[in-house]
Parts: structure tokens; sequence; C-alpha cells
């Protein structure tokens, strides 16, 4: 089979220059280990019986690499109050139609000591990004109780946006030890399309966080959105390449779903469908596998809006990552189990996961 590279012309944000390189076989690039900015661009882009092999490459490449299992990462979203405005985003500060929430410390205590005796492996403790001294200064304290209820059996990762640099390692210090921090989109010109230009939202900050995060010693995770508004494909493998050279250990990246009461909605005419969305973000975790293949992929949520067995899709094309709510309401262990089984794969109960690709940086530790 010829795999002719020739990047087409796409209407709305697919819309990219057409280029013509040299042919290749489809099955040579997809057992290159490095691939060129046009050779992602096409993965991408493939549909039918061609996308099928890379689905399935996908598959055999995170089999060889980080095995079948899927880790649980119990997830605890115990704030939606954020300081920042990001114009895709419902809980932004200016949406004054959100309900707004804020978990005690106990429901956030319960539901990590539901995680540990459920043999989760890890939680993921999210929230909105604030930066006040009494919220870093929660964080700590949490942290500290969930090793207590644990054992120090949990492990804990972050997610709870850009914070300092003495934040980071007073966090590191009292237990947490992965981070995600998405970057959102590594273009910096779509990324003051998606956020203000305020000193509160700049694309270097964003950066400098990540690196910070990677200096202190956590394992570092980052994710864009798929099918944003103004994007194009050339957007997009410029992310799997930000990602890939910026060494993340783990990656988070879904759908873009739009949301009625943000500034961005008003362009959702430029959007693609949300299946062909769904499609192209399986495209995209499968392209990151092969292009990264010992890191930690989750299989987003914004997956299961579209597609019911979304993230169960995820998993069998490259994904080894699972988030469950933990929200009582929401979750339903049994069910969740005998998915993730169908999908071929076995949990990894009582495991952190860490990311294989994950190299720590010497002399630092965190208290356990």
């Amino acid at each position: 089979m010829l795999f002719n590279i020739k990047i087409r012309q796409r209407p709305n944000y697919y819309s990219t220059t057409s280029i013509f390189v040299a042919m290749k076989s489809l099955n040579e690039i997809l057992n290159q280990k490095d691939f060129s900015r046009e050779e992602i661009k096409q993965l991408l882009q493939l549909g039918g019986e061609e996308r099928k092999l890379l689905l399935r490459k996908a598959k055999q490449v995170k089999e060889e690499m980080v095995g079948n299992k899927v880790y649980f990462r119990g997830l605890v979203e115990f704030s939606n109050i954020c300081s920042k405005d990001c114009l895709y985003c419902g809980i932004r500060k200016s949406n004054k139609k959100v309900v707004r929430y804020n978990a005690g410390d106990d429901e956030i205590l319960a539901a990590c000591r539901f995680a540990w005796e459920n043999r989760f492996g890890s939680v993921v403790l999210q929230s909105g990004e604030v930066a006040t001294p009494a919220f870093v200064k929660r964080i700590e304290n949490l942290l500290k109780k969930i090793k207590q209820l644990s054992s120090n059996e949990l492990g804990i990762t972050l997610s709870c946006g850009e914070q300092t640099r003495e934040t980071y390692s007073r966090w590191f210090e009292n237990g947490a030890h992965r981070y995600l921090l998405r970057i959102e989109t590594s273009n910096q010109g779509l990324y003051y399309k998606i956020h203000p230009r305020t000193k509160k939202h700049t694309f270097e900050k964003r950066l400098e966080a990540l690196h910070l995060l990677r200096e202190t010693g956590y394992q570092v995770g980052t994710g864009v959105m798929i099918g944003l508004p103004f994007q194009t494909i050339d957007d997009l493998a410029g992310d799997l390449l930000f990602m890939k050279e910026t060494d993340v250990d783990m990656c988070g990246m879904g759908p873009y779903l739009e949301h009625e009461n943000t500034p961005l909605f008003q362009f959702r005419h430029l959007l693609k469908t949300r299946q062909e969305r769904f499609d192209l973000a399986l495209n995209m975790i499968a392209v990151l596998r092969l292009m990264t293949p010992d890191i930690n992929i989750a299989a987003a949520t914004a997956l299961q809006a579209i597609d019911p067995g979304g993230r169960e899709k995820a998993l069998m094309v490259g994904a080894n990552i699972i988030m469950p709510n933990l929200t009582p309401c929401e979750y339903r262990k049994d069910c969740l189990e005998a998915r993730i089984e169908l999908a071929g794969c076995e949990i990894g109960y009582g495991e952190w996961g860490d990311s294989k690709h994950f190299k720590p940086v010497q002399g630092l530790k965190f208290k356990v």
C-alpha cells in the first residue's frame, strides 16, 4: 500500500496549504520511531482501512512498552472556584450562571479513603486555579492527611493550575508526586484566541509553570483540547511535537466541548461535528503513543461525553489511564470494571502506575 503524504484542502479549521512530499508505505511510517511534522499531519487525517492500521499499531506499541494494565486515578474535583477567565471554560470567573461549589476537607478525605479501600492506587485532586495562601496551605494539609489515612499507599496527582516554585515544592514535599497542567494548545497565536490577553493568562507563564514542575521533581503531565475553533491540523501536529520535545511523562487530552456560557461559543459554526472531533481525538492518542511509547496517556472524560464507550475505545488505541469520578452519584465501580475488561485490558489494582518514561531528579524526595 502506498501512503501518499499529501495535505488536502479542508474546510473550516482544517484548512491547510497543499504540500506534496515523498511517498512512503504506511507500514514504513508506522514503524518509524521519529516522525516529521508532515507525517504526523497525514496520520491524524487517516480514515477507513488506513486508520484501522494506525489504531492497531498504537495498541501494539502500548502493550509492548507499558503493558496491558489500566491504572485508576480516582478523580476528586473538589472545587470549581477559579481566578482565571479562559474564554473556553464553563467555570471561568466571569460566568455568573455556574453554580459554584467547594467540597469540605472531610468529603475530600472520604473520597480518598474510598479510593484506597478499593485499591485504586492513586487519586487526582483537581480544582479551579486559585493561588491564595489559604488555598496553598489547605492543599498541603490535605496531602498530609491523605498519606496518613492510606498508610502512605495512595499516589497523589494534583491538577490545581499555575503556582509559584515555592508552592510546587511544598506540595511535592508533602506527598504529591504527579502534576497535570494542560497547555491546551502549544500554538501561541491560538492560545491568545482562547485566553484573554492579560497578565494572568500569559502563554509564557504556562510554559514556565511546566518547567518549574519538572525542576521540582514531579512526574509532569500536560494536554490539549482537540477540535477548537481556529485550530488546524498543523496546530495539532505541533501539539504532539511539543509533548515529545518537552519530555512529558503523562498526557491528558480530549475533544473540545463547546459551552454556551463562554465567549468562544460564538464561534461554534467553525467546529467540526462532535463525532469528527471524537475520531480525531482517538487519532491523536494513537499517534502520541507511537511518538512517545512509554508515557502514561489518560482516556479523557470528554470522550465519554460524546460516546458512552469513549474511554474504553481510547484504551484500545493507546491510552492506559482511567480517572473515575469519585462523586458517589456518578461512580459505578462494577460497571466500569466490566467495560475495561471488555476492552481487553487488566486493571492495576493497588498500583501507582507511574509513567515508565519518568526519570526522578537526583536528590529530590517527598515526605511519606
